[in-house]
């Protein structure tokens, strides 16, 4: 039932969807495993309807993935991922390989499925423009650790740990006449084989003083925020 529960979808679509399966048989091969007593034209049946509440008609069914656009097959991945109704379901860079306007279409389609099925979506990005634009709450990893989770609008308008800072002061702001204030973090991120004594981010941060050297920092509740830094109150 955990995996019947959560299901993923991946960063490249044309990889994770096996080019001699049709579209029918790659959206229905989940029915195949969990839902036996399922007839081969049940599955289809139950493929086109899925298929159709992402944007996709029962014209595509037969179609191979290499006679797809990049957003169609990302659709494809999509739609094998709900057909379980999971409760919820992982995107690791699901739209990271898209063009603008197909990105922006798959997100929509997202937040629409979320709207409907009331599955949780837990996102893995990079793009802070993406994350801001379909997550509810926002978790910000540094080496691997959770540094600060908080609402969104919270998180973008007052962010606490100084790499939220850094990062969000990073996006370019397109007026040449305002460029923001960009703050820079020196050096790169250590092995997180072997991270720092103290807090991970220490050897990087400008506020680092003696205390974030020698104790790593619990994560404590600011406000609706949860932050792990030692100063994130001053």
């Amino acid at each position: 039932m955990t995996r019947r529960g959560m299901q993923l979808v991946f960063q490249d679509p044309a990889g994770s969807l096996n080019p001699q399966m049709r579209v029918a048989d790659l959206v229905g091969e989940p029915l195949r495993i969990h839902e036996r007593r399922l007839t081969r034209e049940e599955r289809r049946a139950r493929a086109a309807d899925v298929l159709e509440r992402t944007g996709m008609g029962q014209e595509f069914l037969d179609r191979y993935p290499h006679e797809l656009s990049g957003g169609q097959a990302q659709r494809v991945a999509i739609a094998r991922a709900l057909i379980l109704k999971p409760a919820v379901l992982v995107c690791d860079e699901a739209v990271a390989a898209l063009d603008g306007t197909v990105r922006e279409d798959t997100l929509a389609l997202l937040r629409e499925q979320q709207q409907e099925t009331h599955v949780a979506i837990i996102f893995i990005t990079h793009d802070l423009a993406v994350a801001r634009s379909i997550s509810h709450r926002v978790l910000v990893m540094y080496l691997g650790e959770p540094v600060e989770l908080a609402p969104t609008a919270e998180l973008y308008a007052r962010p606490k740990h100084p790499y939220t800072q850094a990062l969000l002061s990073a996006i370019p702001v397109p007026d040449p006449e305002n460029p923001g204030g960009t703050k820079t973090i020196s050096g790169e991120a250590p092995s997180a084989l072997s991270p720092p004594a103290g807090c991970s981010f220490h050897p990087r941060c400008p506020q680092a003083e003696d205390l974030c050297r020698r104790e790593r920092p619990r994560a404590r509740n600011l406000g609706r925020a949860t932050v792990s830094c030692h100063l994130a109150e001053e």
